[in-house]
């Protein structure tokens, strides 16, 4: 319990300390007129309040990913803490910051459209098709894993083919709609949802007489069922994702972005929501210890039921909630994949839109992009949901960590402290090419060679790097 404690009360102080250190970095100008004000058109470009921004950012990114991979993330034991917290002050929130604030300098720009200009066209290129690729991949990921969790807390009443139509249809309408129609109408509804979700687990933890595990050199060791297919580095960094650091959040961003009214509020809508996504993973995995009885019995139950995280986060809502309160949290858990899949295909409209200079004030227009958009997750929502996920958990640190170095380039062009986002660049880039030699749906190396390999990966693209920081 004093480690969970410590590690919430650690997020929180890094909020008004390194979060405001990530600010002075940036340097903000409050002077500036925001893309929300110089490039209203009513439809995504739109003044909002701060909190309202606050609230739909956090719903924007706090899909499954602090749910199921702090739950996954959990089978290995403390050392899950260790890495929510570390990756989401140092990396997590540092990545979300920056890639928030530089769409906002650049007109609220998709993110491949900022990459292209510190990165150049080859750059923009490539991050376009990965950030579009990973977005379907969220939206068909946000459409299946919701359908299955309503399915089972109605019985099988009407099947999961059906909660996807209907579930796609929402999401429709969504992405079409401008953003004050329904998005900034109902997210508080569901904000409020979210909180409560997290605030019951919390409270349940602490009142109650649970042993959550402590962290120490003991418990931090692997504790899956099969350490040496799972190793802890890089399958945890992959694991937990949304958890500590997210390329999906970079998708987000500019949504939000093109709402600000000010530089001031980046810290905040940025910095902040990363922080509190960490927190919520830090209680769903202290939450899936306590409800299993410790790592060993998480990880048999987990194979059991063949590591359905939504079985388990069923199970935990219910034995910490009771009845009532475990349908609350649930429906917290559906509404929380729910808000980042509508945003995730309207941030693939976008992303067309800003690539084909494509004017979305008329519906039609918006209309034409997202058909195509559509057809593919329906596609999709027939591949097996594990094989999405998975992939989907890859490509996601690996936008991050291509975000990484964009934001690397930006601030040694203009002679500031990158190695502030140099490191988790770094730290990365070994996550992320050792992860997909090793894992099971990359080239499945033994892992000491993937390991090898992913060094020197590291060290080439570490060392391109620097050798372009050094020519500017």
């Amino acid at each position: 319990m004093i480690s969970f404690c410590i590690s919430i009360v650690v997020l929180v102080i890094s909020y008004y300390t390194y979060g405001k250190f990530v600010e002075r970095t940036f340097k903000v100008d409050t002077t500036r007129t925001t893309p929300a004000i110089r490039l209203q058109d009513n439809v995504d470009y739109m003044p909002l309040p701060r909190w309202r921004i606050f609230i739909i950012q956090f719903l924007n990114i706090a899909g499954l990913g602090p749910i199921f991979g702090a739950i996954s993330g959990a089978m290995y034991g403390p050392s899950a803490f260790i890495w929510i917290v570390i990756g989401s002050i140092f990396a997590g929130g540092v990545h979300d910051y920056f890639s928030g604030m530089l769409s906002l300098r650049n007109d609220g720009l998709s993110i491949s459209e900022v990459v292209g200009v510190y990165l150049g066209n080859k750059s923009k290129y490539l991050v376009r098709i990965f950030s579009f690729v990973l977005l379907i991949f969220v939206g068909t990921v946000f459409i299946v894993g919701p359908a299955k969790i309503i399915d089972g807390m109605t019985q099988n009443m009407l099947g999961i083919q059906v909660w996807i139509g209907i579930i796609l249809g929402y999401y429709i309408i969504s992405t079409l709609l401008p953003i004050d129609k329904i998005i900034s109408k109902i997210y508080p509804v569901f904000g409020i949802a979210m909180v409560l979700m997290a605030l019951g687990l919390f409270v349940a933890l602490l009142i109650n007489d649970y042993q959550i595990p402590e962290i120490s050199w003991t418990s931090i060791q692997n504790g899956t069922l099969q350490p040496q297919d799972t190793p802890i580095f890089p399958m945890l960094f992959i694991t937990i994702s949304c958890g500590a650091i997210s390329g999906f959040h970079a998708t987000q961003s500019p949504l939000m972005a093109r709402c600000m009214t000010s530089e001031k509020q980046g810290r905040s809508i940025f910095y902040g929501t990363m922080i509190t996504e960490g927190i919520v993973a830090l209680i769903w995995a202290a939450a899936a210890m306590v409800v299993f009885r410790g790592v060993s019995g998480l990880n048999e139950a987990m194979f059991a039921n063949d590591y359905n995280a939504a079985w388990a986060a069923n199970e935990i809502t219910y034995s910490l909630l009771g009845k009532y309160g475990g349908l609350l949290a649930l429906i917290g858990i559906v509404i929380a994949p729910i808000t980042s899949g509508d945003t995730a295909f309207r941030s693939a409209r976008l992303i067309l839109a800003d690539s084909f200079k494509y004017d979305q004030k008329k519906v039609k227009n918006r209309l034409f992009l997202s058909i195509g958009i559509f057809v593919i997750a329906i596609a999709l929502t027939q591949v097996n949901f594990d094989i999405i996920w998975r992939y989907f958990a890859w490509s996601n640190q690996t936008l991050a960590t291509m975000v990484l170095w964009t934001i690397t380039i930006y601030l040694a062009q203009r002679k500031r402290n990158y190695w502030i986002v140099l490191i988790p660049s770094v730290f990365m880039t070994m996550v992320c090419t050792t992860y997909i030699l090793l894992a099971p749906e990359g080239l499945q190396l033994d892992n000491t060679i993937a390991y090898a390999l992913g060094a020197i990966a590291t060290l080439i693209i570490s060392g391109l790097i620097v050798r372009k920081i050094k020519k500017k």
